[in-house]
């Protein structure tokens, strides 16, 4: 069985895919792919996604240089989320943080963790 054929995607053809540092295990993003993000992600090694907002493919660092080198590629018990151990060079949020995820909720708010690289 090939990845495309495990792979449970959803009513719009997408998946969601979480971006993992390999180095430290820190969960730095989660963005969509496709079948044609997938293949295009096992064919050059560098992480592709699909922008649901531009409907288009695109790849992780092409305008920024922030690329995602793929270690490796997981797939979860239900087939319905995908697991990119990667090596990020540069930031990896748009937000020009390392993690996509740096708010944490303390009490009834949010608070920043991480600050943009300067």
């Amino acid at each position: 069985m090939t990845l495309l054929d495990a792979v449970r995607f959803n009513d719009a053809g997408l998946v969601p895919a979480i971006a993992q540092e390999a180095e430290s295990g820190r969960v730095l993003m989660m963005a969509w792919m496709n079948a044609e993000a997938i293949n295009q992600t096992i064919a050059t090694g560098f992480a592709h996604y699909y922008s649901r907002s531009r409907r288009q493919q695109w790849q992780k660092g092409e305008s920024s240089g922030h690329v995602q080198r793929v270690r490796a590629i997981h797939l979860d018990c239900d087939g319905d989320t995908i697991l990119l151990t990667i090596d990020q060079t540069g930031p990896a949020c748009h937000t020009n943080r390392q993690s996509c995820f740096y708010r944490r909720l303390e009490g009834d708010g949010w608070v920043t963790i991480e600050e943009p690289v300067a």
